[in-house]
């Protein structure tokens, strides 16, 4: 039985399992988002969630730990350059676990799993959902909640004409009557003359 053992050991022999781990995490370091399955991404993110706790502090000792577990100075000099400064602020949870679905071949379950903020598409919808949305009323015109385009950062197309609500013809403007001699009958409109 294998009460409260929480670690997954992957099919693998420990110092393989070290070895996978730690390729792993540099790559995801190096290119902030990589493919692999569920278990090994559930694995890697408790590997590699305290590297980045550690590489909040940047001093000789925590880059001398995170060396000895990444053995990668490329990806060391990456992490504590740039990854760091971009989750200062951030307490826990850099990384994110998103499934993409089951493999053709043995049918294990896929998934991607990224540094949270690396990925601009999620970072603009947690942005728009922040802002207030744009409203039109039932007459046509905007109403008062509507930000303008400088706000929103985007450019504001030009808006198709609508079909305006059919409005009845304009009629020529009826002329002054002309004095009708006594001796003349009037002339009678065209649209009134009725056939006999």
């Amino acid at each position: 039985m294998r009460h409260n053992k929480k670690i997954n050991h992957l099919g693998r022999t420990s110092s393989h399992r070290k070895a996978l781990l730690s390729n792993m995490a540099s790559s995801l370091i190096e290119s902030k988002r990589i493919s692999t399955t569920l278990a090994k991404a559930k694995a890697l993110r408790t590997y590699v969630e305290p590297l980045i706790t550690k590489a909040k502090d940047d001093t000789t000792h925590s880059r001398r730990i995170v060396f000895s577990h990444l053995q990668n100075k490329e990806a060391v000099s990456e992490l504590f350059r740039d990854v760091a400064v971009k989750v200062a602020d951030r307490p826990g949870g850099y990384t994110r676990i998103l499934r993409t679905g089951n493999r053709l071949g043995d049918n294990a379950e896929m998934c991607i799993i990224e540094l949270v903020d690396y990925n601009e598409a999620m970072l603009k919808t947690g942005e728009e959902a922040a802002k207030p949305k744009r409203r039109r009323s039932r007459r046509g015109g905007s109403a008062k909640t509507e930000t303008p385009a400088a706000e929103t950062g985007k450019k504001e197309k030009p808006k198709a004409e609508a079909p305006a609500k059919e409005q009845p013809k304009e009629q020529p403007k009826a002329e002054a009557p002309k004095q009708v001699a006594k001796d003349e009958p009037a002339a009678e409109p065209e649209g009134d003359k009725k056939e006999e």
